[in-house]
């Protein structure tokens, strides 16, 4: 049974930091892709962030770009997106997403993952 659980939302001003994290099960933390996606009242599930089994491969969505930085720390198997300068726009339920297939084209589209997490909630305050 693959499980993922996400940590560390919670309530911050705008232009505030947010440093989120999910722990997988260990016998699947090597083997896959992760990412971090995103879902707003009434709008739909959006990616943000991917990582890739070896860690130095990362992709982010546009709107994140130098803002949000996605890792991993395979000895713990968890990984982590720091967010800084947010934004009322950021302000979504978090969730982190595991087996991602890898393919360059599809690595932020929700579809392409297997497992989820319960996600974790992010708001930001002007």
């Amino acid at each position: 049974q693959v499980q993922l659980m996400e940590s560390g939302g919670g309530s911050v001003q705008a232009g505030g930091s947010l440093t989120l994290s999910c722990a997988s099960s260990g016998s699947i933390y090597r083997s896959y892709v992760m990412g971090w996606f995103r879902q707003a009242p009434g709008k739909e599930r959006e990616g943000v962030a991917a990582i890739y089994t070896g860690g130095s491969n990362t992709h982010y969505a546009d709107f994140v770009k130098g803002r949000f930085t996605i890792t991993r720390d395979n000895a713990k198997n968890t990984i982590y997106l720091r967010m800084d300068s947010l934004q009322p726009e950021d302000t979504a339920m978090y969730y982190c997403a595991a087996d991602g297939s890898g393919d360059y084209q599809r690595v932020l589209s929700p579809s392409d993952y297997r497992y989820w997490g319960q996600g974790t909630q992010v708001t930001v305050s002007s």
